[in-house]
């Protein structure tokens, strides 16, 4: 594994996987829209040797692709952590010869922790006071409320406990020594300041740039509340993670990072941050956060500043959640003994959709099954859940959809809940931070055959259908500002019984168009609770029961923020300069398209 970030450059100019820029581009809006043309086209590694107005090279795309993951972390992590998952149950009952076989397990666990240092390689250079407009910091899209750092280790520990967090929390520049901190709800880096504002105190804080892959991922690993990131980073990187003494501040370095951002959260201190084009695909709107001021920054004499770009799936953050994801899967039938697979998906920024295979040993367990994933940690922040109890392959998402609808009986399957907390970065909801959930089951065995092609009369109001998948009809329909109720008369329009899924949306050809397209379209755009129809309901027992088809009305509402495009300027202008860039040859991807096939 990589000690640093360097040591895995110096692997991907091996492997022919990065490519240095020596043109002088612009940090703000240029970098980008380079970046996601290179991605679209599933291009290498960026190292920008000259931004402009900056110190430092800049270097992006670092994981964008599924080889460049396996360059990072290889094979072992995934086999320590399911062979891990298997221990309990290879070691009952104990014996001599089991716990011989385990030795090479034991030995790879003995180099898992920490050791300090009392001198660090990222502390050879110190900028105090700091002037974060020397870093090379990102604005991604134009309607940015300004730069960004994109990949920013965030370390606090508890006030009271001492216990530890490493999250990323993306971090707007609002001037050279201070910084928002987005710290969303059910994140342990808001539980500590908030621990740390009932007492009236500051809370410390250090951001680590660079450093080892493993420390980058451990930062955005979905861990329990109480399990330390820095030992995940320790036993991906299969040794000893190497801490350096603070002087600037009482909290530790992360030793071979490229820089280190000291300073503190002030009680009680909150500043307007955003808008900011995020994973969903929109823009994520003005809010306040707490504010973090920089007391110094400690780099590498030869640093190199690491960023990321979020937009529209598939960017680079989709091959890191999906190898995660992978990862820690092992683990899921340890923590919830009933669930055999889960999995969520990508192209709906992670906490849009999931589904699940799960264990259904008496009537309507599965249920249990679905209220402990919705109640695990980061997987509480899931929209909508798709759960059945026969194997499926959950990764491949028309198959595990037509298996839900072949069984699913919408009078008792389909369960909605209002009033609730959602992932920040999710507009769909009434108002920031709330919203609904949804569970669908599809249990047992296939109960209907599936209609696969559509040949009947148009609703009224709808302008084209066309079939996703057997099961699935998505229609076109007019702007929900323009026909608020085309929904309710879709779900009462004769014609449409055999069809278990009808989903509107506002331009059926590219929903349609690809398992990708269906799922970023329909499932970042609704909130179950106001968007999910059927043909009729009642409510036995208090529970709502629908009647097919359940019409999901996935079209643009006046309340959601923008949909995220490259702006005409800056893409003129890169591809003006595309040949600049690359003097040897690029191929050029378009960014805007990035996530049609």
């Amino acid at each position: 594994m990589h000690a640093d970030l360097r040591e895995y450059l110096d692997l991907l100019r091996r492997e022919g996987e990065v490519v240095e820029v020596t043109a002088e581009v612009d940090p703000v809006l240029e970098v980008p829209e380079i970046h996601r043309r290179v991605i679209a086209a599933g291009g290498p590694a960026l190292l920008f040797r000259r931004p402009k107005g900056a110190d430092f090279p800049l270097v992006t795309n670092l994981f964008g692709s599924a080889r460049r993951v396996e360059l990072a972390f290889g094979s072992r992590p995934r086999e320590l952590v399911a062979e891990l998952a298997r221990l309990p149950e290879e070691l009952m009952p104990p014996s001599l010869g089991k716990l011989w076989g385990k030795r090479r397990l034991f030995r790879d666990l003995a180099r898992v922790g920490l050791k300090r240092r009392s001198r660090a390689p990222v502390a050879e250079m110190t900028m105090a006071p700091a002037c974060l407009d020397r870093l090379p910091v990102l604005k991604t899209w134009v309607e940015d409320g300004g730069r960004f750092i994109t990949l920013p280790l965030v370390y606090t520990e508890h006030p009271e406990t001492g216990g530890h967090n490493l999250g990323m929390y993306r971090m707007q520049i609002h001037d050279a020594a201070t910084t928002g901190m987005h710290f969303q709800i059910g994140k342990g880096g808001g539980f500590h300041l908030a621990v740390a504002e009932g007492a009236g105190r500051a809370l410390p804080l250090n951001v680590f740039l660079g450093g080892p892959p493993a420390l980058m991922l451990a930062a955005i690993a979905p861990l329990p509340e109480n399990v330390p990131e820095l030992l995940l980073a320790s036993l991906l990187q299969g040794e000893k993670l190497v801490l350096g003494s603070g002087r600037r501040g009482p909290l530790p370095l992360a030793a071979r990072a490229e820089f280190v951002l000291v300073g503190e959260l002030r009680p009680g201190e909150r500043r307007p941050e955003g808008p900011f084009g995020d994973h969903y695909g929109y823009y994520s709107l003005t809010h306040d956060y707490p504010v973090f001021h920089v007391a110094a920054i400690h780099h590498r004499r030869d640093a190199i500043y690491p960023a990321t770009v979020v937009g529209k799936p598939r960017q680079e953050d989709f091959f890191i959640g999906d190898f995660l994801q992978d990862l820690l899967s092992p683990l899921f039938p340890v923590v919830m003994p009933a669930v055999r697979d889960l999995w969520s998906y990508g192209e709906t920024g992670y906490h849009s959709l999931a589904a699940a295979v799960v264990r259904e040993r008496y009537k309507r367990e599965a249920m249990t099954s679905a209220f402990r994933i919705l109640g695990e940690g980061q997987l509480a922040l899931t929209k909508f859940l798709l759960v059945t109890d026969h194997p499926v392959d959950l990764r491949d998402f028309k198959a595990t959809l037509v298996h839900v609808l072949e069984r699913c009986d919408p009078r008792c399957d389909l369960f909605l809940f209002a009033n609730l907390s959602m992932d920040s970065l999710d507009y769909a909801g009434p108002v920031v931070n709330e919203g609904s959930k949804g569970v669908l089951l599809g249990l047992g065995e296939a109960r209907r055959r599936l209609p696969g092609e559509f040949s009947g009369a148009l609703p009224g109001g709808i302008r084209r259908a066309e079939v996703f998948c057997p099961g699935a009809l998505v229609l076109e329909g007019g702007s929900f500002a323009a026909d608020e109720d085309l929904p309710g008369r879709i779900a009462a329009a004769p014609g449409l019984e055999d069809w278990p899924l009808v989903v509107l949306v506002d331009d059926a050809r590219r929903a349609a168009r690809s398992a990708m397209n269906f799922l970023w379209t329909t499932f970042t755009r609704f909130d179950p609770a106001s968007d999910v129809h059927a043909r009729g309901h009642e409510f036995p027992r208090n529970h709502r029961a629908f009647a097919f088809p359940i019409v999901i009305d996935a079209r643009m509402k006046p309340s959601y923020p923008d949909e995220l495009f490259c702006d005409p300027e800056t893409a003129a202008l890169v591809g003006r300069r595309w040949t600049e860039y690359f003097p040897a040859g690029m191929e050029m991807g378009d960014s805007d398209a990035a996530h049609l096939d």
